[in-house]
């Protein structure tokens, strides 16, 4: 014990430095410390026209977007389940085998572990592969080389090699056991050194294929099974604008509480925020966007110093990914000094996703569910403002 000892300032320098140099030793690398690196891409913004046509559906910004990067980079392919001759299973690349050859899209076997094995092979020696997982279920069969090889490959080789592996694939909302699974706590803990992207729509997913085309950092992009039908609005900028990663985004401002969440459940907190409202609840929405990295500028803390409460919203089983969401919350980030009230989470239940549109009702989150979670938070901050609903 050195507490009170005349050399302590001394040995704690010593010991400070000594700790910070060992551990950029044995701990740097995880991710791209290059000027390439995600970090290092400017955001663009989609560019509309000023009097634009019927908004489209979201594959058709996805198709076009691939265009382009199939363009102006000669070195990108994309290989997967169906990926080639009908142009995947959403028609995300409609046309494009045609136009561009079997060789850069192409169809492979019905083999997880190969294909993330092919394009961490493809990557190493220069050519920017996107490989096509169908479902996000099915990341499971490919888990093990994604975590001990893609992951860890430029901390093992302290940044000397790299693997930009881009894994495209789709899940959460959908109608099925084994195609609307969330298991993005198993995702994010065992891909450390690989970026999970969770983007609301097509436009988003877009724009980080378009930004991570110019980085040398490997990535999964997690589209939104149900919203290759939904309408957004044609950019006219096809593999320019690019999305920001590690950034959120508000999308609606409020005072009461702050909603966080990403993906397709965004949808239904933005509906069961607009009925809130109508019953005197202002809420903050906040998309995620990116898993990992996490809210960098920690905009999360900020909302929750204006608004005093927080809800996770979220697709995975309880304890999942929204035990991590609110431990990069009220830990990294501080935000617990800004609470006046209990963090909570509100998440799908701890099974399967079941069959059918009663299953998918039942087994995660619903706009009636969020409603009354919110409006029972704020029952207990002021019951006779908000009275007990039964």
């Amino acid at each position: 014990m050195v507490i009170h000892e005349s050399g302590k300032a001394e040995l704690s320098n010593w010991i400070t430095s000594y700790t910070n140099k060992t551990e950029q030793k044995f701990g740097s690398h995880l991710f791209s410390e290059s000027y390439s690196n995600v970090f290092s891409v400017k955001e663009v913004s989609p560019v509309y026209p000023t009097n634009a046509m019927e908004d489209t559906d979201g594959r058709m910004i996805l198709r076009d977007n691939f265009d382009a990067i199939f363009t102006k980079y000669p070195e990108a392919l994309i290989f997967g389940e169906d990926a080639g001759n009908i142009g995947d299973v959403n028609q995300g690349l409609e046309g494009l085998q045609e136009k561009y050859g079997e060789l850069r899209v192409a169809d492979v076997g019905i083999r997880e572990t190969t294909i993330i094995g092919q394009g961490i092979g493809m990557a190493l020696r220069g050519l920017r592969p996107i490989a096509e997982i169908q479902y996000l279920d099915y990341l499971l069969y490919a888990i093990q080389i994604l975590s001990d090889d893609l992951a860890t490959l430029q901390y093992r080789t302290v940044g000397k090699q790299k693997a930009p592996l881009i894994i495209r694939t789709r899940g959460h909302r959908l109608e099925g056991i084994w195609h609307s699974g969330s298991p993005m706590g198993m995702i994010i803990n065992a891909l450390r050194g690989i970026h999970i992207l969770v983007p609301r729509n097509m436009t988003k997913a877009a724009g980080f294929y378009n930004t991570l085309m110019e980085s040398d950092e490997p990535a999964l992009v997690i589209e939104c099974l149900n919203g290759y039908r939904l309408k957004e609005k044609m950019p006219l900028n096809f593999g320019e604008f690019k999305t920001p990663i590690g950034v959120v985004e508000i999308l609606k401002e409020g005072t009461d509480i702050t909603l966080v969440s990403y993906g397709s459940t965004l949808r239904l907190v933005e509906q069961a925020a607009k009925e809130l409202l109508g019953s005197g609840i202002n809420c903050e929405i906040i998309d995620i966007q990116s898993l990992l990295p996490f809210d960098m500028k920690h905009d999360i803390a900020k909302s929750i110093a204006k608004t005093n409460r927080l809800l996770v919203i979220d697709e995975d089983v309880p304890g999942g990914a929204s035990a991590f969401i609110l431990q990069q919350i009220v830990e990294n980030q501080n935000g617990y000094n800004y609470l006046d009230s209990k963090p909570q989470t509100l998440t799908a239940k701890a099974h399967r996703p079941a069959y059918g549109s009663d299953g998918d009702y039942f087994s995660k989150p619903s706009i009636e569910d969020i409603f009354e979670k919110v409006y029972a938070m704020m029952n207990e901050v002021n019951p006779s403002k908000y009275p007990n609903l039964y």
